[in-house]
């Protein structure tokens, strides 16, 4: 199962896939989600409905979509914790990696053997800033991008028959 970040929605939001160009790609997340391959976290949930905008809106209207922490995933948490305080990054580096979504998205993979995907890239020489793509590699946990995502659950963006506007 594919486990999305919340950079994911935002940056498709903002850029390439916007509500009012590609609802395609909304509707493709709703399908994915339906057959099992697409979920997030409650943590992203609560990242994307702090706004005021389309995208809080629909994020708010799908909480079945975003998954809470459950029994599972507490021993995950406890080591991907562990893990950040233990290596050499900055307390603050270390203070907001554990305060976003980024941890529990981690732990929620490495728990229930998910793929996460991210826009981040890895940099395991930074210590001002915990990546997603560098704990997950810690831990084992297979990280993509959303383009090798979208490749590889075969998603196709069909131009329907409506006529563009002049």
């Amino acid at each position: 199962m594919y486990l999305l970040d919340a950079n994911i929605f935002i940056t498709a939001k903002n850029l390439h896939y916007g509500f009012d160009f590609v609802p395609a790609f909304w509707e493709w997340i709703d399908h994915g989600h339906t057959a099992g391959i697409l979920c997030s976290t409650d943590k992203v949930r609560q990242e994307l409905t702090t706004g005021a905008d389309e995208l809080s809106t629909w994020a708010g209207k799908r909480s079945a979509f975003f998954l809470s922490p459950d029994a599972k995933t507490l021993p995950s948490l406890q080591a991907v914790s562990q893990w950040a305080t233990s290596k050499n990054f900055t307390p603050a580096a270390v203070a907001e990696f554990l305060s976003v979504a980024d941890f529990e998205l981690v732990a929620y993979a490495h728990a229930h053997g998910h793929t996460v995907v991210t826009h981040e890239r890895p940099n395991p020489l930074s210590k001002r800033r915990i990546l997603i793509p560098d704990a997950c590699d810690a831990f084992g946990v297979p990280w993509i991008s959303p383009y090798e995502m979208l490749r590889s659950s075969g998603a196709q963006f069909i131009l329907g028959t409506r006529s563009p506007a002049a």
